[in-house]
Protein backbone atom coordinates (compact mmCIF):
# COMPACT_ATOMS: atom_id res chain seq x y z
CA UNK A 1 0.00 0.00 0.00
CA UNK A 2 1.57 3.25 -1.14
CA UNK A 3 1.36 6.57 0.67
CA UNK A 4 0.22 9.20 -1.84
CA UNK A 5 0.13 12.92 -1.09
CA UNK A 6 -2.72 14.53 -3.03
CA UNK A 7 -2.55 18.31 -3.31
CA UNK A 8 -5.30 20.73 -4.32
CA UNK A 9 -5.13 24.51 -4.27
CA UNK A 10 -8.74 25.10 -3.20
CA UNK A 11 -11.06 23.44 -0.70
CA UNK A 12 -13.62 22.78 -3.45
CA UNK A 13 -10.97 20.77 -5.31
CA UNK A 14 -9.77 18.83 -2.27
CA UNK A 15 -13.27 18.14 -0.92
CA UNK A 16 -14.41 16.65 -4.23
CA UNK A 17 -11.96 13.77 -3.83
CA UNK A 18 -13.27 10.84 -1.72
CA UNK A 19 -15.88 13.27 -0.44
CA UNK A 20 -16.73 13.03 3.24
CA UNK A 21 -14.12 10.37 4.01
CA UNK A 22 -11.09 10.77 6.23
CA UNK A 23 -10.05 12.33 9.49
CA UNK A 24 -8.96 15.98 9.53
CA UNK A 25 -5.45 16.70 10.77
CA UNK A 26 -4.30 19.96 12.36
CA UNK A 27 -1.36 21.82 10.87
CA UNK A 28 -0.45 24.70 8.56
CA UNK A 29 -2.61 23.16 5.80
CA UNK A 30 -6.10 21.65 5.85
CA UNK A 31 -5.44 17.91 5.59
CA UNK A 32 -7.53 14.72 5.51
CA UNK A 33 -5.90 11.35 6.06
CA UNK A 34 -7.65 8.20 4.85
CA UNK A 35 -7.14 4.74 3.44
CA UNK A 36 -9.06 4.30 0.19
CA UNK A 37 -8.75 2.95 -3.35
CA UNK A 38 -5.83 0.74 -2.35
CA UNK A 39 -3.62 3.42 -0.82
CA UNK A 40 -2.90 5.51 2.23
CA UNK A 41 -3.91 9.02 1.15
CA UNK A 42 -3.08 12.44 2.53
CA UNK A 43 -5.34 15.04 0.88
CA UNK A 44 -4.12 18.60 1.46
CA UNK A 45 -5.56 22.00 0.55
CA UNK A 46 -2.52 24.13 -0.21
CA UNK A 47 -3.96 27.53 -1.03
CA UNK A 48 -3.24 29.41 -4.24
CA UNK A 49 0.12 29.91 -5.88
CA UNK A 50 3.50 28.30 -6.30
CA UNK A 51 4.87 29.03 -2.82
CA UNK A 52 1.88 27.46 -1.07
CA UNK A 53 1.99 24.42 -3.37
CA UNK A 54 5.73 23.86 -2.98
CA UNK A 55 5.62 24.41 0.78
CA UNK A 56 2.84 21.84 1.19
CA UNK A 57 4.69 19.38 -1.02
CA UNK A 58 7.86 19.80 1.02
CA UNK A 59 6.28 19.65 4.45
CA UNK A 60 3.85 16.82 3.76
CA UNK A 61 5.62 14.87 1.04
CA UNK A 62 8.78 13.69 2.82
CA UNK A 63 7.33 10.28 3.65
CA UNK A 64 5.05 9.99 0.62
CA UNK A 65 5.79 7.59 -2.21
CA UNK A 66 4.50 10.05 -4.81
CA UNK A 67 2.88 13.48 -5.21
CA UNK A 68 -0.39 13.87 -7.07
CA UNK A 69 -2.24 17.09 -7.83
CA UNK A 70 -5.94 17.49 -8.60
CA UNK A 71 -8.04 20.54 -9.39
CA UNK A 72 -8.81 23.07 -12.08
CA UNK A 73 -7.05 25.12 -14.73
CA UNK A 74 -7.52 27.49 -17.63
CA UNK A 75 -7.28 26.61 -21.30
CA UNK A 76 -4.70 27.95 -23.75
CA UNK A 77 -6.38 26.33 -26.72
CA UNK A 78 -7.24 23.03 -25.05
CA UNK A 79 -10.83 21.83 -25.23
CA UNK A 80 -12.96 23.19 -22.42
CA UNK A 81 -15.15 21.13 -20.15
CA UNK A 82 -12.89 18.12 -19.67
CA UNK A 83 -10.07 16.75 -17.55
CA UNK A 84 -6.47 16.28 -18.70
CA UNK A 85 -3.47 14.18 -17.73
CA UNK A 86 -0.67 16.72 -17.26
CA UNK A 87 2.29 14.99 -18.85
CA UNK A 88 4.55 18.05 -18.59
CA UNK A 89 4.68 21.19 -16.46
CA UNK A 90 6.62 24.42 -16.90
CA UNK A 91 6.79 27.63 -14.87
CA UNK A 92 6.05 30.52 -17.19
CA UNK A 93 7.26 33.24 -14.81
CA UNK A 94 10.73 31.85 -14.05
CA UNK A 95 13.58 33.33 -16.06
CA UNK A 96 15.45 36.53 -16.82
CA UNK A 97 14.20 39.95 -17.80
CA UNK A 98 16.15 41.43 -20.72
CA UNK A 99 15.52 44.69 -22.56
CA UNK A 100 12.33 44.10 -24.48
CA UNK A 101 12.16 40.39 -23.70
CA UNK A 102 11.64 37.82 -20.95
CA UNK A 103 13.76 34.70 -21.37
CA UNK A 104 12.37 31.59 -19.68
CA UNK A 105 14.48 28.86 -18.08
CA UNK A 106 13.72 25.59 -16.32
CA UNK A 107 12.72 26.55 -12.78
CA UNK A 108 15.70 26.24 -10.45
CA UNK A 109 18.32 26.54 -13.20
CA UNK A 110 20.61 29.56 -13.42
CA UNK A 111 18.62 32.20 -15.37
CA UNK A 112 21.50 33.21 -17.60
CA UNK A 113 23.27 31.97 -20.69
CA UNK A 114 21.68 29.73 -23.30
CA UNK A 115 18.25 28.64 -22.10
CA UNK A 116 17.73 26.23 -24.99
CA UNK A 117 14.41 26.02 -26.85
CA UNK A 118 11.69 27.26 -24.51
CA UNK A 119 9.20 24.75 -25.84
CA UNK A 120 11.38 21.75 -24.99
CA UNK A 121 13.97 22.53 -22.34
CA UNK A 122 12.05 24.16 -19.50
CA UNK A 123 9.56 21.50 -18.48
CA UNK A 124 9.27 18.82 -15.79
CA UNK A 125 7.97 15.44 -16.97
CA UNK A 126 5.32 13.55 -14.99
CA UNK A 127 5.31 9.82 -14.31
CA UNK A 128 4.12 7.59 -17.13
CA UNK A 129 0.38 7.47 -17.68
CA UNK A 130 -0.77 3.98 -16.57
CA UNK A 131 -3.52 3.98 -19.18
CA UNK A 132 -6.16 6.27 -17.71
CA UNK A 133 -7.34 7.36 -21.15
CA UNK A 134 -7.34 11.12 -20.60
CA UNK A 135 -5.89 13.47 -23.21
CA UNK A 136 -2.34 14.61 -22.40
CA UNK A 137 -1.31 18.25 -22.05
CA UNK A 138 1.54 20.53 -21.03
CA UNK A 139 0.59 23.07 -18.36
CA UNK A 140 2.22 26.46 -17.75
CA UNK A 141 2.17 27.54 -14.09
CA UNK A 142 2.85 30.97 -12.61
CA UNK A 143 1.91 33.32 -9.81
CA UNK A 144 -0.31 35.41 -12.06
CA UNK A 145 -3.91 34.66 -12.97
CA UNK A 146 -4.05 34.72 -16.78
CA UNK A 147 -7.12 36.61 -17.97
CA UNK A 148 -5.81 38.06 -21.24
CA UNK A 149 -6.08 36.49 -24.71
CA UNK A 150 -2.75 38.02 -25.83
CA UNK A 151 -0.90 36.65 -22.80
CA UNK A 152 -2.56 33.27 -23.26
CA UNK A 153 -1.51 33.18 -26.91
CA UNK A 154 2.08 34.04 -25.96
CA UNK A 155 2.28 31.21 -23.42
CA UNK A 156 0.85 28.76 -25.91
CA UNK A 157 3.23 29.83 -28.69
CA UNK A 158 6.41 30.21 -26.64
CA UNK A 159 6.04 27.25 -24.29
CA UNK A 160 3.89 24.82 -26.24
CA UNK A 161 1.41 24.78 -23.36
CA UNK A 162 -2.30 24.22 -23.82
CA UNK A 163 -3.31 24.72 -20.17
CA UNK A 164 -2.44 27.26 -17.47
CA UNK A 165 -2.63 27.28 -13.65
CA UNK A 166 -0.79 28.58 -10.60
CA UNK A 167 0.56 25.43 -8.90
CA UNK A 168 1.43 22.29 -10.89
CA UNK A 169 4.82 23.53 -12.09
CA UNK A 170 5.86 24.17 -8.48
CA UNK A 171 4.67 20.73 -7.33
CA UNK A 172 6.63 19.19 -10.21
CA UNK A 173 9.78 21.09 -9.20
CA UNK A 174 9.34 20.09 -5.55
CA UNK A 175 8.86 16.45 -6.54
CA UNK A 176 12.04 16.54 -8.61
CA UNK A 177 13.97 18.02 -5.68
CA UNK A 178 12.53 15.39 -3.31
CA UNK A 179 13.22 12.56 -5.77
CA UNK A 180 9.53 11.60 -5.91
CA UNK A 181 7.40 10.68 -8.92
CA UNK A 182 4.55 13.07 -9.59
CA UNK A 183 1.35 13.24 -11.56
CA UNK A 184 -1.42 15.79 -12.01
CA UNK A 185 -4.96 15.77 -13.34
CA UNK A 186 -6.82 19.02 -13.85
CA UNK A 187 -10.08 20.00 -15.52
CA UNK A 188 -10.74 23.22 -17.44
CA UNK A 189 -12.88 26.01 -15.99
CA UNK A 190 -12.19 28.86 -18.44
CA UNK A 191 -10.35 30.06 -21.54
CA UNK A 192 -7.87 32.48 -19.87
CA UNK A 193 -9.56 35.52 -21.45
CA UNK A 194 -11.49 38.56 -20.25
CA UNK A 195 -14.39 36.33 -19.12
CA UNK A 196 -12.09 34.11 -17.06
CA UNK A 197 -13.04 35.36 -13.59
CA UNK A 198 -16.75 34.71 -14.04
CA UNK A 199 -16.25 31.43 -15.89
CA UNK A 200 -13.87 30.14 -13.22
CA UNK A 201 -16.37 30.73 -10.43
CA UNK A 202 -19.27 29.32 -12.44
CA UNK A 203 -17.41 26.14 -13.40
CA UNK A 204 -15.23 25.52 -10.34
CA UNK A 205 -17.32 22.85 -8.62
CA UNK A 206 -18.09 21.00 -11.87
CA UNK A 207 -14.46 20.96 -12.99
CA UNK A 208 -13.20 20.01 -9.52
CA UNK A 209 -15.55 17.04 -9.60
CA UNK A 210 -14.33 15.99 -13.05
CA UNK A 211 -10.71 16.02 -11.94
CA UNK A 212 -11.48 14.21 -8.68
CA UNK A 213 -13.42 11.49 -10.50
CA UNK A 214 -10.44 10.91 -12.80
CA UNK A 215 -8.07 10.74 -9.80
CA UNK A 216 -10.36 8.17 -8.16
CA UNK A 217 -10.12 6.07 -11.34
CA UNK A 218 -6.34 6.51 -11.39
CA UNK A 219 -5.53 5.49 -7.81
CA UNK A 220 -6.37 1.75 -8.15
CA UNK A 221 -4.09 1.67 -11.22
CA UNK A 222 -1.02 2.85 -9.30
Amino acid sequence: MAHILILAALSEEADALCAGIGAPDDGPFAVRRLTALGHQLTVATTGLGKVNAALAAGLLGADADMLLMTGTCGALGAEAGRAYWLAEAVQHDYGAMHPGAFRRYRAGDWPMGDAGPESSGAHFAAMADPGLGLPHARIASGDSFVACPAAAADLAASLGATLVDMEVGAVAQAAARLGKPWAAIKAVTDDANDATGGDFRANLVRAAGQAAAAVERLLPML
